[in-house]
């Protein structure tokens, strides 16, 4: 039942949580971060992801030119401006033909963080960053 949930509402939340993308090499990527708290708490508790006010959640999904969902390997880190480091441990999730993946990340009202994605796939490899600012609801 919760199988396409957690994509509908991170789509959902799109606007809030200022969902773009980017190109990567050869691919196209979509991002967002938002608070965890935009899920409910059953779609949380589906993906073990921890619902609070201090906790935030990229999501991150790669295409290639025809717009197909790659299974990739993603590593890196959130900083924020103290220069405080966090490793990112990203889980795939796989529903249907989508392909995307999730990590966790704890943070403090107005953090402004900059993550550094590496991302390795079959033949190629390539980083990309982004900056989110999160707030407690």
């Amino acid at each position: 039942m919760w199988k396409f949930v957690l994509p509908l509402v991170l789509l959902l939340s799109a606007p809030l949580s200022q969902a773009t993308e980017t190109k990567v090499g050869n691919w196209t990527v979509h991002y967002s971060a938002l608070a965890s708290t935009f899920l409910t708490p059953e779609v949380a508790r589906s993906y073990n992801i921890e619902r609070s006010r201090f906790n935030g959640l990229l999501n991150i999904a790669v295409l290639d030119a025809s717009g197909a969902p790659q299974s990739v390997n993603l590593s890196g880190e959130g900083k924020n401006l103290l220069g405080t480091v966090r490793n990112l441990e990203f889980q795939e999730v796989r529903e249907g033909d989508a392909i995307y993946y999730i990590a966790e990340y704890p943070y403090r009202n107005e953090d402004n963080v900059l993550f550094s994605i590496d991302i390795q796939g079959p033949g190629q490899g390539a980083s990309f960053s982004f900056r989110h600012t999160f707030y407690v609801d």
